[in-house]
């Protein structure tokens, strides 16, 4: 079984389809395609259900996913580990919700770039279940999440701590006003796409304010959302930080929340096994202010 094509079925599964897989893995959808024939035909099953929208995992697929991320996690720890000498330096990729990365992130990461110029890191922002799978499957160093997170293979480190508020347009002084001004169904939830721990809070809190039924409106962008609750579109569940900080905070109004629906802990995760790079090491010393972690 060649490593080539676990990581190209790997691959196939995370992003649906030939055609995203071959430009995550730079290379061409041919070459996607032979491959995971000839993977399909070493095992003597079908690892992938085709149909037009994209490719689904079999039964068999599913059973092999995470043996395959697991091994191409160990593939790239390996490589990393064999260049290390205990110098920060080389690859570093790390996830943040897009939030963390707005407001919390940049100090840290200007911090960490005149500490070590010689790390080259990339950063991606996506929804918690994303940044949970992508730290798990080795495609990602670390990443910043909501918490709570339990889980057997990551260790957690506490990052940062935020109130979360319910945003609405400036017309709307309270909640009390809110829930008397809008129809039974409630107002616009306007959310990020699934896997978003906010969206998850903010469906709780629509669930408890009798507005299960409320619609909802997918937006990717922090910029894009504060200006839909502006325009009265909708509302939202943000951090108050993010929300003080944007050039819109005079066209909305934070909602206080209960310390259950309001209190979220962001966290730092990473795999619990494998080799932590000195990269990594350097990055938690930044976060944490152990240089220890450095060498550990």
């Amino acid at each position: 079984m060649e490593l080539s094509d676990i990581q190209t079925f790997a691959a196939v599964a995370r992003t649906g389809g030939i055609t995203r897989a071959a430009e995550e893995l730079n290379t061409v959808q041919s070459n996607v395609t032979q491959r995971i024939k000839a993977l399909e035909a070493e095992i003597g099953t079908p690892l992938f259900e085709r149909h037009s929208r994209g490719m689904a995992l079999t039964g068999a697929g599913k059973r092999l996913l995470p043996y395959a991320q697991r091994m191409a996690a160990l593939s790239r720890e390996a490589v990393l580990a064999a260049r290390d000498d205990g110098e920060p330096k080389g690859p570093l990729s790390i996830g943040s919700m897009e939030t963390t990365a707005a407001v919390r992130l940049p100090p840290l990461l200007a911090d960490f770039h005149r500490r070590f110029p010689a790390v080259r890191l990339s950063l991606r922002t996506s929804p918690t279940a994303d940044l949970v799978a992508g730290v798990l499957e080795g495609t990602l160093d670390g990443a910043f999440v909501a918490g709570p997170i339990a889980h057997d293979d990551l260790t957690v480190t506490s990052a940062f701590r935020e109130e979360l508020v319910l945003v609405s347009a400036r017309r709307w002084s309270s909640l009390a006003e809110l829930r008397a001004g809008t129809p039974e169904s409630g107002p616009t939830a306007l959310v990020f796409r699934t896997g978003c721990t906010y969206r998850q809070r903010l469906e709780q809190i629509f669930v408890e304010f009798g507005w299960p039924s409320a619609t909802r409106f997918e937006l990717g962008t922090l910029d894009g959302m504060i200006g839909c609750v502006a325009a009265d579109m909708g509302v939202t569940l943000l951090p108050r930080a993010v929300v003080e900080r944007s050039a819109m905070n005079g066209s909305v109004t934070m909602h206080a929340l209960s310390p259950s629906h309001g209190r979220v802990e962001t966290l730092f995760i990473q795999r619990r096994a494998g080799h932590q790079t000195s990269a990594l090491g350097g990055f938690l010393s930044c976060l944490t202010g152990d240089d220890a972690i450095i060498a550990a």
